[in-house]
């Protein structure tokens, strides 16, 4: 094809053939002895490309990125992009649904009195502020990535009552025991890391999808369970539509939130939760009067190889918070600092 056949195929114009072709994401042949330009089926395929990850909001040099990387085989690190760029768009999208519903609620207000309370409408706004302060200041400052690799091996060796994953395999077991999902349901693992929770749901023929922020974690998941589905996400903001799955599993992760994003992050599972989905959580957690003080982190003994804090939740303003929220939860000890919430919905 020559450039004007090419174009009117795609819908696009000449021109922005032209300006992939400086770019050098695209490289038609050209004539030896007109130095015409001509344009083959895999320019088509590569353009289609080009068009649809643009379409997605991809800038032209993270486009050209993820072809390159395709392009020498590095497969694992287009794949990379493209979540991170899915995760960015399901965030900023959330952002807005956030927005219009504090909208929404500002407009029912107006229309039944006559008089709006701007105080309260500015205390919502600054609330709004505040989640999207408190999404964006997490960090993985535990490094979770390089810790993939042998994740399997420490979580085994910390299993004693004093480590920092105490009884760990006891614990997913009794979380599977505790949700007995039926044939049917699907289940999200928030925090999955390498996909040992999740892949025991999956082992009993449940669909499970896994969420977590370390793309590496999330390569040791889908290697060991190929049937769980993984995306690349925030606790603080999962990737999931409202009302996507039967039930949502946490253990061992929500340690690394503040008081204020572990809120967060149990607002996301409820709001991905269909109307009678239900939440079981294995944790550290503490009583009141183990906390020295309100907002203090509690390390676990065994925190030894670095100064990381670790988050432990107040028991009691954790079932708290699902009793506001209309579930009616109860916990157990399993063992130290480490117990189990489980979560139904009284009401929808």
């Amino acid at each position: 094809m020559k450039i004007k056949e090419l174009a009117a195929q795609l819908h696009i114009s000449a021109r922005t053939i032209r300006f992939y072709e400086e770019k050098g994401m695209i490289a038609p042949v050209k004539h030896p002895d007109n130095g015409y330009r001509y344009f083959t089926e895999r320019e088509a395929v590569r353009l289609r490309m080009i068009m649809a990850l643009r379409e997605f909001g991809m800038s032209v040099e993270e486009v050209k990125s993820v072809l390159d990387r395709l392009d020498q085989g590095r497969r694992d690190e287009a794949l990379h992009e493209l979540e991170l760029q899915r995760s960015v768009m399901f965030t900023t999208w959330m952002d807005h649904k956030r927005r219009l519903e504090a909208a929404d609620q500002m407009i029912e207000r107006l229309r039944r009195d006559s008089e709006l309370e701007w105080e309260e409408m500015f205390q919502l706004a600054g609330g709004l502020k505040r989640q999207r302060e408190l999404r964006e200041d997490w960090f993985d400052g535990w490094d979770f990535d390089s810790r993939a690799a042998v994740h399997d091996i420490r979580v085994s060796l910390e299993e004693g009552e004093n480590g920092r994953h105490p009884a760990y395999r006891r614990a997913l077991r009794l979380i599977v025991q505790r949700v007995a999902a039926n044939a049917g349901e699907y289940g999200l693992d928030a925090g999955t890391g390498t996909g040992n929770l999740a892949g025991l749901f999956a082992e009993e023929g449940i669909r499970m999808a896994g969420v977590d922020q370390s793309n590496e974690m999330l390569k040791r998941c889908r290697s060991k369970f190929p049937q769980v589905e993984t995306r690349l996400g925030n606790l603080m903001s999962i990737p999931y539509m409202d009302g996507t799955f039967d039930f949502v599993v946490s253990s061992y992760a929500l340690h690394h939130l503040t008081d204020e994003q572990k809120i967060l992050a149990l607002s996301e599972m409820r709001r991905t939760l269909k109307p009678h989905g239900r939440i079981c959580v294995v944790d550290l957690m503490v009583d009141a009067a183990e906390i020295p003080e309100a907002g203090e982190s509690v390390s676990t003994p065994d925190n030894e190889e670095s100064e990381l804090p670790v988050y432990c939740a107040e028991r009691s303003h954790m079932l708290d918070w699902f009793d506001r929220h209309g579930y009616f939860a109860a916990s157990w000890h399993i063992t130290g600092q480490l117990h189990m919430i489980y979560a139904v919905p009284v009401r929808s």
